[in-house]
């Protein structure tokens, strides 16, 4: 059973997004937050599988909250979906640079809502959708590239190769068959540069390789 938290302002999102996850069999609604704050708490207290969380609240906003939970040792297993409006949204690049795993535009089909949120409780990232290349492009164009700079990136060359091919949003299955490779190797790749640099799943790696210029071009949508 995926165990959901939402958190949304207002009562009449919550209570559709609440309907449409609880026809799913192996989804239960947990709690329900109206502000950044109660989210973090009952987070906290409940410790659920995926949080859906609005970018826009009252007093804490979702991009603190998710700062906040994400930044928890104590809550490394709970994953945060970004909920928004706006499919270009500044806020939306600073919460998977927070370690959140993806995003949902509100008018999501309930179909692709429940699948969302699977495939994020079984640790992917939601990068599917071309819209959130997007939106990772647009807020990281100028990249500091960091390591680069340092002399210190601690990635092999093929690591290299494979993150900046995550980034531009190829598949396991794409990216094996571009370098005749098996898909268990690549995901041996993906899963020792996460763990190189920090990234809690593939959103955040994304996010690293457009900050560090491993991807120095625009993926197309």
């Amino acid at each position: 059973m995926i165990r959901v938290l939402l958190a949304d302002d207002q009562r009449l999102v919550r209570a559709g997004f609440s309907a449409l996850l609880e026809r799913a069999p192996d989804m239960e609604v947990v709690a329900e937050a109206q502000d950044g704050a109660e989210a973090v708490r009952l987070v906290r207290e409940l410790t659920p599988d995926v949080v859906l969380m609005d970018i826009r609240m009252p007093g804490m906003d979702g991009l603190d909250a998710t700062r906040e939970i994400l930044a928890d040792p104590g809550l490394t297993s709970v994953r945060v979906v970004i909920l928004t409006t706006f499919d270009l949204d500044e806020y939306v690049f600073e919460a998977l640079r927070a370690g959140a795993s993806g995003f949902l535009l509100k008018d999501v089909e309930p179909d692709a809502l429940r699948e969302g949120v699977r495939v994020v409780a079984n640790g992917d990232a939601l990068l599917s959708p071309a819209v959130t290349r997007r939106v990772i492009a647009a807020f990281a164009a100028r990249p500091p590239r960091r390591f680069e700079a340092a002399g210190a990136d601690p990635l092999t060359d093929r690591e290299r190769e494979v993150v900046g091919l995550v980034a531009e949003g190829l598949t396991n299955q794409e990216i094996a068959e571009r370098f005749t490779l098996s898909p268990a190797t690549v995901k041996t790749h993906i899963g020792r540069a996460m763990s190189k640099v920090g990234a809690r799943d593939r959103a955040q790696l994304v996010v690293f390789a457009y900050e560090t210029g491993l991807v120095t071009e625009h993926p197309h949508p």
